[in-house]
Formats: C-alpha cells, structure tokens, sequence
C-alpha cells in the first residue's frame, strides 16, 4: 500500500494537525499552502492520496483538482470543505474525487477513510 499523502489547504492549523496525525500514523506526508504549491509538488512527489480543501486563495480546489486530473486522472484524491454546496459535489465527483468531506471533520473517520481508499488504489493498482 502507498503510504504517501499530499496535504493542501491554506488553513495552517489544518495542515499541521493532518500532517501530525498521519506522520503519528507512519504515513509519508507532505503539504502544500495552496494549489499552485500542490501542483508543483505533484511534479517530483506521487503521493498515494491528496487531502485537497475546497475553498483557497487564487486557485481553488476544483480548479486545482482539474489541473491534478491533467497531469494523473487517477489520482486518488478527497476534497475538503467547510462548505456543503451541492453543484461543487456534483462537479467534484465528475472530475473522479474518492470521498468528500465537510470540515470540521472527525478525525477518526478522516482516517478510516484514507485507509480504505489507499488499500482499495493499491488493489486497482495490482490488477492493472
């Protein structure tokens, strides 16, 4: 199983609290302020999973997710938000995001799900 995560959100306490659990947890982690960060970070690191917020400064996270389906459309990603607009979801889930999630978020179930959603890459990654 990849144990990679990029973390992007503009919000440092975010940051650090994913970035410290998942690190706690024996995950690779990496983070990015924003999503021009993200992008080109994405050029040297594959992480197994992006943890992507949805509302950032200058490049939100569906245009940044559009940019991340460019460069790998299979690129297993969850998208977070304080916002639950149905027509973002919509647009989210076309463009392939595993999971989305509304902060605040539990953190318990944030990590079950990354579990699952790496196990289940790993998985297609073998059949393929």
């Amino acid at each position: 199983m990849d144990s990679s995560i990029l973390i992007v959100d503009d919000q440092l306490g975010v940051r650090r609290l994913l970035f410290e659990t998942f690190t706690d947890d024996g995950y690779t982690v990496q983070m990015a302020a924003s999503g021009y960060e993200a992008l080109d970070k994405l050029k040297d690191f594959q992480p197994g999973l992006v943890l992507l917020d949805m509302k950032m400064p200058k490049m939100n996270g569906l245009e940044t997710l559009r940019e991340i389906r460019k460069m790998d459309p299979n690129q297993p990603v969850i998208m977070m938000t304080a916002y639950e607009e149905l027509e973002i979801v919509a647009e989210a889930m076309k463009l392939g995001v595993k999971e989305y999630i509304t902060k605040p978020f539990d953190i318990y179930d944030l990590k079950l799900r990354v579990k699952q959603i790496l196990k289940q890459a790993t998985r297609e990654d073998r059949t393929n």
